[in-house]
Order: structure tokens, then C-alpha cells, then sequence
């Protein structure tokens, strides 16, 4: 019994530690560019860890950019774009109680039962995907999406984050800015 209900603590820690490292977008942009004056991009640089990831984000930035309305042209777009994905190795600790701790209270006259904690560490894989986009005249820097995530050992869900972030960097695009 005392075995169940310490497995089923350890679920719960570590299923709030996954929360924990859920997937962070933010995007920002130059406010004083007019995003309206913008129909057409063209890829600069794609640099993601693999030809594959390199294909797959192209293909959903795309996407996303085609149903905003906006055409790839091979060279000489209003904007050119870049990626950069990237991976690192990190290390979390969870440390888990049993026993008994210190006792306090009416009946308490002291310490009293002894308890252990341990602490275990893992290790997780966190990949990065920041896209930029420039104006095409003067290669300023006009938006800037990042997204940051726990990847999956299995390129398939990675691929299904990878067009969540994507989508969610995008949402608010193109940006209202104060000069339109």
C-alpha cells in the first residue's frame, strides 16, 4: 500500500514537472513598420539541426504565411526570413519525501519518526526555433518569433509541436503597429 502511494506521488511530481517545461512563444516586432505594405518573402537561411527539420519548418511557415495572405518568391521578397532551430541537453532534480517528518502539535513533544528524502536527477532534450523577418530593402529587422519546447524521443510529436509553436508564434500576424 505504502509502495502505491508512493508511485502515485511520483506520477504526480513528475507529471507537474512536464507542465513546468511546456512549450514558451512570444513574438515581438518593430512598431513603427507598416505590415500591411508587405505581400511577398523570400527565404534567407534555414539552420535547424537536420535537412528534415530544415524542410518541415519551411513547409509550415508557409503555410501559415499563405493563409495571411502572403506569397514566397525565390529572391527580391518585401521580407526576407530566417530560422534557426536548435537542441540542448538539460538537467531537472525532483526530490521525494517519505516517512515522517517532524511531528508538532497538541500530542507533539518534539522530533519525533524518521523519514528520507532522495532526489533523482533527469535529463530532458529542449529544442528552440527562433524565426526572424527583415525588410527586403533594408535588411532591418522587422519580427521575431521564438517558441521553446520539451522535445519527444519521437519525431512525430515533435513534427505536432513543431506546427503548434508555429502556429501560435504566427497568430497575431501581421502585426497592427501604430504607424498604419
Amino acid at each position: 500500500m505504502r509502495t502505491k502511494l508512493l508511485g502515485c506521488i511520483m506520477v504526480v511530481f513528475l507529471s507537474a514537472a512536464t507542465l513546468a517545461y511546456a512549450k514558451d512563444v512570444a513574438s515581438d516586432w518593430d512598431h513603427n513598420v507598416n505590415f500591411s505594405a508587405y505581400k511577398t518573402y523570400s527565404w534567407m537561411k534555414v539552420n535547424t539541426p537536420n535537412d528534415i527539420w530544415d524542410k518541415r519548418t519551411t513547409e509550415k511557415v508557409d503555410a501559415v504565411l499563405a493563409a495571411k495572405g502572403w506569397h514566397k518568391v525565390e529572391q527580391g521578397g518585401d521580407v526576407g526570413i530566417t530560422a534557426m532551430g536548435t537542441t540542448a541537453q538539460k538537467q531537472t532534480y525532483y526530490t521525494y519525501y517519505n516517512g515522517f517528518g517532524p511531528r508538532w502539535g497538541w500530542r507533539s513533544r518534539g522530533w519525533g519518526g524518521f523519514g528520507t528524502a532522495t532526489t533523482t536527477e533527469s535529463t530532458y532534450t529542449e529544442g528552440s526555433l527562433v524565426i526572424e523577418m527583415f525588410d527586403g530593402k533594408t535588411n532591418d529587422l522587422i519580427w521575431r518569433g521564438t517558441a521553446t519546447d520539451t522535445l519527444s524521443g519521437k519525431p512525430e510529436k515533435n513534427e505536432k509541436k513543431l506546427n503548434k509553436v508555429v502556429e501560435k508564434m504566427f497568430e497575431e500576424f501581421p502585426p497592427v503597429s501604430s504607424s498604419t
